[in-house]
C-alpha cells in the first residue's frame, strides 16, 4: 500500500516506517514538527502525531479522502465527535492502544469483573516520562469495563517503559492479577498495520482496534 504518515519524526512514527518498510509499502507522504513531504497521494493515512495537529488530521484526512488511522492519544470528546462525523465520508479506525495483547487483556478483564462482582479492583499503569496524557487512554478503556463503579487507578511515568498495565482484583483470601507489558513500541506499529490493511477493505464508518483484532476477515 502507499500510505501517509502524519507525526513520522516521533518515536512511535519511526517505528511505523520500519514496520511498514519490512513489509514492503511505500511512504508517500509525511507530515511532522520539520513540515511536509509529498510524493503522491496516499491510499491510507495514520496519525502518530499530538492532539495539537488534530485539526491538521482532519484537514488532510479529507484532503486526500482516504482511510485514517488514528493513533494519537489525549483526544478530547469533541476530537471524537469530529472524527465520528469524518466516518460518515471515510473509514477512520481510532485505538489508543493497538497491541493485540492489550485486547486480550480487555477481554480477560471483561471476563473476570463478571463473575467476581463482589471483588476489589484496581487499575494501574505505567509509561515513559515523556507520555503527557494521565492516566493512559488505555487505562480509560480498562475503567469503561466497570461502567458505574469507582475503581481506583495508579499512574506513573518512568524512564523509557513503553506501556506496563495490570488490573488486580481481590476477594478476601484471594488476588487474581492481570498484566500486560509491552516489550517495544514495534508491537504497536504492527497493530497499526493490520489496522491501516483493515481500513482499506472498509467503504466508511467509525471503527477501533477491537473491531480490526476480531474481525474474522482479517485474522
Amino acid at each position: 500500500m502507499k500510505y501517509g504518515l502524519i507525526g513520522a519524526s516521533g518515536k512511535l512514527g519511526k517505528e511505523v516506517i520500519n514496520v511498514f518498510a519490512d513489509n514492503n509499502h511505500e511512504l508517500v507522504f509525511t507530515f511532522d514538527l520539520t513540515g511536509e513531504w509529498f510524493q503522491s497521494e496516499p491510499e491510507v493515512l495514520i496519525d502518530c502525531s499530538l492532539p495539537e495537529a488534530f485539526d491538521e488530521v482532519l484537514s488532510l484526512a479529507t484532503k486526500f479522502s482516504s482511510p485514517l488511522v488514528v493513533a494519537t492519544t489525549g483526544l478530547k470528546e469533541s476530537n471524537f465527535k469530529k472524527l465520528k462525523e469524518l466516518s460518515n465520508k471515510i473509514c477512520v479506525v481510532q485505538s489508543y492502544n493497538f497491541s493485540l495483547g492489550i485486547q486480550i487483556l480487555l477481554q480477560l478483564t471483561k471476563k473476570a469483573n463478571e463473575l467476581l462482582t463482589d471483588w476489589d479492583v484496581e487499575i494501574s499503569e505505567t509509561h515513559h516520562r515523556f507520555k503527557k496524557d494521565k492516566p493512559s487512554g488505555t487505562a480509560k478503556m480498562l475503567q469503561e469495563i466497570f461502567k458505574d463503579r469507582n475503581i481506583n487507578t495508579s499512574s506513573f511515568r518512568l524512564g523509557n517503559v513503553p506501556g506496563d498495565h495490570s488490573i488486580s482484583f481481590a476477594g478476601m483470601g484471594e488476588v487474581i492479577k492481570l498484566e500486560h507489558r509491552a516489550l517495544s513500541r514495534r508491537t504497536f506499529a504492527e497493530g497499526i498495520l493490520l489496522s491501516a490493511g483493515f481500513a482499506l477493505k472498509q467503504e466508511k464508518g467509525f471503527y477501533t482496534f477491537t473491531d480490526v483484532v476480531f474481525n474474522k476477515k482479517t485474522l
